[in-house]
This record gives C-alpha cells, structure tokens and sequence, in this order.
C-alpha cells in the first residue's frame, strides 16, 4: 500500500489509479469494514488524527480532484467523508524527499516521459522553505522539517 504524501498530479496515469484504489482500502480499515491491512504502517497517520475518516476522506477528495483534472472517472461517492481537503496532517521534508525519490524510481520504469518534469519540480523549490515544499505536497499534509517518517519501511 502507498499512500503518497506527494501532490497528486506528480503521479503518473498507474500511480493515480493505485493511489486511488489503496486509500479506498485504507478508508475501509479505518471505517472497520474490513479485516486486511488493519496494522499497516501508512495508515498511523491517519489514525493519528482526531477525526480519521474525515482525514483519509478530505485525502482521497485530492486525489479525486486530480483525477477530474486528467478527465478520469473516479467515482466521488464511494468517498465516506467527501471535503476539500487542508493541511492538517504533518509530513517530514525527509519523507517527502524519499517518495520523490521513490516516484523517480517508479516513473523511470512506467512512465520515463514525466521524469524530467518530475526533476524540474523538484529543483525549483528550496528545501529550507517550507512554502516552496508545500507545491510537491497533497493538499492535505502540512510540511515540517525532519527525517523519514516512523511509519515508513525504506
């Protein structure tokens, strides 16, 4: 399961529907209509929050959102908590910096046509500013500086 706390539209066409179908997983555990992947380590973050399916709800609405923008079929209803979403979870520098490098991986494999785009986002921002970092960032995440997450299995 990857949950990515990187802006939707750095995902290529594989990464979008993937993300999708795994943060509708991850929405089911958290409601408790399933028995898989209750344990899985991505989703302590949203455990975390006070309010978790409206977290993993206003999550999903980002990836939803970019889904409309490409023109994609991702159907909003089966979102529980459907709100746009805003920072409200934290996210490490470090963490962000280790999915980017992730995704480069993935796209060089699936999609080698986004890399450079991918590479050029990256390099217009400064790392010390965390207004800068925020454009690599899903809408829902607020940046803060740090390591790779506790949560994540490098």
């Amino acid at each position: 399961m990857r949950v990515w706390s990187l802006d939707p539209a750095l995902l290529d066409r594989a990464g979008l529907v993937a993300c999708w179908r795994e943060t509708l997983l991850a929405q089911a555990v958290l409601a408790g209509k399933t028995k898989g992947y209750t344990n899985h380590p991505q989703l302590d973050r949203f455990k975390a929050d006070p309010q978790p399916l409206v977290a993993i709800g206003m999550y999903l609405q980002g990836i939803q959102s970019e889904a409309v923008r490409r023109t994609y079929r991702f159907d909003q209803s089966r979102i529980i908590h459907a709100e746009a979403p805003t920072p409200r979870i934290t996210v490490t520098t470090g963490q962000l910096k280790f999915e980017l490098a992730h995704l480069r991986a993935k796209l060089e494999k699936r999609a080698p046509e986004m890399v450079m785009g991918l590479e050029a986002a990256e390099s217009s921002i400064m790392w010390s500013d965390p207004a800068q970092v925020r454009r690599l960032t899903h809408p829902l995440f607020k940046v803060v500086e740090g390591g790779i997450e506790a949560w994540e299995r490098p």
